[in-house]
């Protein structure tokens, strides 16, 4: 800003009419004005730390309990900026046969052919591309999950829990979020055995992801994170 100031004061571009001979000035002043408003609206990139990050869900077990399972591992990119909630993107993969249900039995019966049917989908990926911050640090997260092989339309409750610099090194800038959603595993192709296995999948989110540095995405969150 003091940079466009002082052009201004010394080339008074705005006191003069145009003249063919200013040109070369004027489109520099141009350029340097548009450069200076993406810099303030370019939202910061963050990467998802795997070792902080986990996806938990529950579903119903013939209705006398819930299953409750976990998968570690996901990686992506958020572009996020706290001031402004609306220009947030976000892409996750989600790696499937990290999945943890505290019992060999399980993991091997949901990753199947007849459910999650990891052998052809190896991975989930949801893009958020709609964020909307509704009040204090609560909002709403929508964009596309796709699941089985199948991509439908994903709403999430969030929080943003923390967004600061880490107390250990290497000091890096962190976010905390944490997300729920409801999703019905038939719309996604897995529809079989509904009577054991509920249709209905609660997720809970909790997430943490390291800002770029000085300009540049986060380099290994994994070993950052294990400091």
């Amino acid at each position: 800003m003091q940079a466009r100031a002082a052009f201004l004061a010394r080339h008074r571009i705005g006191d003069m009419p145009f003249l063919p001979h200013r040109a070369p000035e004027i489109a520099a002043l141009l350029a340097l004005v548009c450069s200076t408003q993406v810099m303030a609206v370019e939202p910061q990139r963050w990467t998802i730390d795997p070792a902080h990050t986990r996806v938990e869900f529950h579903i119903a077990r013939a209705g006398f309990s819930h299953v409750v399972g976990t998968i570690s591992g996901s990686t992506g990119e958020l572009q996020f900026d706290p001031d402004n909630w609306q220009s947030a993107r976000l892409d996750v993969q989600v790696p499937m046969d990290r999945l943890d249900m505290g019992d060999s039995g399980w993991p091997a019966s949901f990753l199947a052919p007849r459910f999650l049917d990891v052998q052809r989908y190896p991975q989930a990926r949801l893009v958020v591309d709609h964020l909307s911050r509704i009040e204090g640090n609560h909002g709403r997260a929508c964009g596309n999950l796709t699941l089985h092989g199948v991509t439908r339309p994903l709403c999430m409750d969030i929080t943003l829990n923390r967004s600061d610099r880490v107390s250990q090194p290497p000091l890096r800038r962190t976010l905390g979020f944490s997300a729920t959603a409801r999703l019905k595993r038939s719309e996604y192709g897995m529809s079989r055995l509904k009577s054991l296995t509920g249709d209905f999948v609660d997720l809970r989110i909790e997430a943490e992801l390291l800002g770029s540095e000085d300009g540049n995405p986060a380099a290994n969150p994994t070993a950052a994170s294990a400091r």
